[in-house]
């Protein structure tokens, strides 16, 4: 049972309704088109930033092997094809042990996942390196993998769903986790001081450090940064728990575009919100329960975007919308 002190902002477990919201707002597009050709019409609405002359990493979670709920290769293989054929896929090494614990051993799950179409980067594979946090409360540096360093742009194409820790993985989490290196920054943001518990920290410490880790990343690409948001096969589970994920329950909605970070995974939380009892109440406890709304409060406040936006509908005329008219008669999650 939630806190009856808790404040909304400040406690993880209590939403804030967008009227509550203060600030400005950022754009936001959104296509109910899940598929390659929804991929790339989503994302030529925020590439503008994306330099042409320079290396660009596509940060993506390629999953555990076999794992049934990770973005399709094949879409992006297309998708690349399409719109960034010189790109790179970035990936680190995991902080608990497994399929993805050593860059040899993540190599093969690669292949078993099928990103044999393109380089994939283990940018920790040859060291790491540090970012500054600037404004942090719990670091000074994040450490991330060498080689992440070298790119000039990053495309963030991310698989919105539950999280075993973090309550829901967007953006953030993909940037925050997925890009501290596997043994030094991955530690630092799973344990407390003097722990070596990764599993013991699962409220707003972990949240905020989530997210001062993405700062660091965010930081550093400056403008050429883009985000992609898949609303997809949303287990509550991570796609780090591969083939072991629960069930998925929650409908599909669609896909998301920004170039605000903030805005676009609270926008994914609210279309989540917006939807009806039976369709949401796994991922809403699952956010609520582990205090993950802590992250977009947090984000706001280290100045990483805005919680409040302008929802533009990519399948009629450019319109407005709002989340309530993304799950219009959503069909109960079949696949």
């Amino acid at each position: 049972m939630a806190d009856k002190n808790a404040k909304p902002g400040i406690n993880g477990n209590i939403y804030v309704p967008y009227e509550k919201r203060t600030g400005n707002e950022s754009i936001v597009y959104f296509t109910r088109d899940l598929s390659p050709k929804g991929l790339m019409k989503a994302y030529e609405k925020v590439d503008g930033n994306i330099c042409e002359c320079g290396k660009t990493a596509i940060k993506l979670h390629t999953g555990e092997p076999h794992g049934p709920n990770i973005i399709p290769s094949a879409w992006v293989k297309e998708f690349m094809e399409n719109e960034l054929p010189e790109a790179t896929i970035i990936e680190t090494n995991t902080y608990y042990k497994g399929d993805r614990y050593t860059t040899d051993r993540h190599r093969k799950t690669l292949k078993v996942n099928g990103w044999t179409f393109c380089d994939v980067d283990i940018t920790d594979e040859d060291g790491t390196t540090l970012l500054p946090v600037k404004d942090g409360k719990w670091f000074d540096n994040m450490s991330v993998g060498s080689h992440m360093i070298k790119y000039d742009n990053l495309v963030v194409l991310t698989h919105f769903k539950g999280h075993v820790q973090g309550g829901f993985g967007g953006s953030n989490k993909n940037i925050g986790i997925g890009c501290a290196d596997g043994r030094i920054g991955k530690k630092w943001i799973h344990t407390h001081d003097g722990s070596k518990d990764q599993w013991g920290i699962r409220t707003e410490e972990l949240m905020e450090k989530i997210s001062e880790s993405t700062k660091a990343t965010i930081d550093f690409f400056g403008k050429n940064i883009a985000y992609v948001n898949v609303m997809r096969n949303m287990s509550v589970s991570c796609d780090c728990e591969g083939v072991a994920a629960e069930p998925v329950v929650t409908p599909n909605v669609g896909i998301l575009a920004s170039t605000d970070i903030l805005a676009i995974d609270q926008a994914c939380v609210d279309i989540i919100y917006a939807m009806k009892d039976e369709e949401n109440k796994h991922m809403k406890e699952r956010i609520e329960s582990r205090h993950g709304l802590r992250q977009l409060s947090y984000m706001k406040e280290l100045g990483m975007g805005n919680d409040r936006y302008i929802l533009i509908d990519l399948d009629n005329d450019e319109v407005r919308i709002f989340p309530k008219d993304c799950v219009k008669d959503l069909k109960p999650f079949t696949e």
